[in-house]
């Protein structure tokens, strides 16, 4: 009888084992990853995205949160809701320093085009579905600002944040 249950703990243990360790491996310590919810749908009044997918009047146009941490060769998943661009500038770049009057233009509205220092731009948000995630890798240590490159949502909203990248560069 015990002879036949052997066999079976050693299998239940590798299962486990299977399951715990490409975990372990696939990440780098901690902070090697974060998210950011790129714009949030609201709540109050409720909202039936069954019948209205897209009511962009009911988006909140933030970036939450509005600065993550990471260490260098980490990545970031922007999961974004409704329309919306990430665009990505270098090291040092701040808000004040985007020439909001380079842009591409609309329909339906203005995309911020300024390409100085910019190091990513997500896909262009006018011909797809509202909602999907862009992950991007960081291989350098630095702080980098993160816009909607939807120009109402970054002049008129504030929509922007920075990712914080540490440690030696990953390269």
């Amino acid at each position: 009888m015990m002879s036949l249950t052997v066999p079976y703990i050693v299998i239940v243990i590798l299962v486990l084992s299977a399951l715990v360790v490409p975990s372990a491996v696939a990440t780098d310590g901690p902070k090697v990853q974060a998210t950011v919810s790129f714009g949030q749908w609201q709540t109050d009044p409720p909202l039936d995205r069954f019948t209205n997918p897209n009511d962009r009047t009911r988006n909140n146009h933030q970036l939450l949160p509005q600065v993550v941490q990471i260490k260098a060769g980490g990545a970031v998943n922007f999961i974004i809701s409704g329309f919306h661009e990430p665009v990505i500038y270098g090291d040092g770049t701040q808000p004040g320093d985007i020439n909001t009057n380079l842009v591409v233009p609309p329909p339906p509205v203005a995309l911020i085009d300024d390409p100085a220092n910019r190091m990513f731009r997500g896909i262009d948000p006018r011909p797809l579905s509202q909602d999907r995630v862009e992950s991007v890798i960081f291989r350098k240590s630095g702080t980098y600002l993160v816009i909607c490159g939807v120009q109402p949502h970054f002049v008129n909203d504030g929509m922007f944040g920075f990712v914080k990248v540490t440690g030696p560069d990953a390269d």
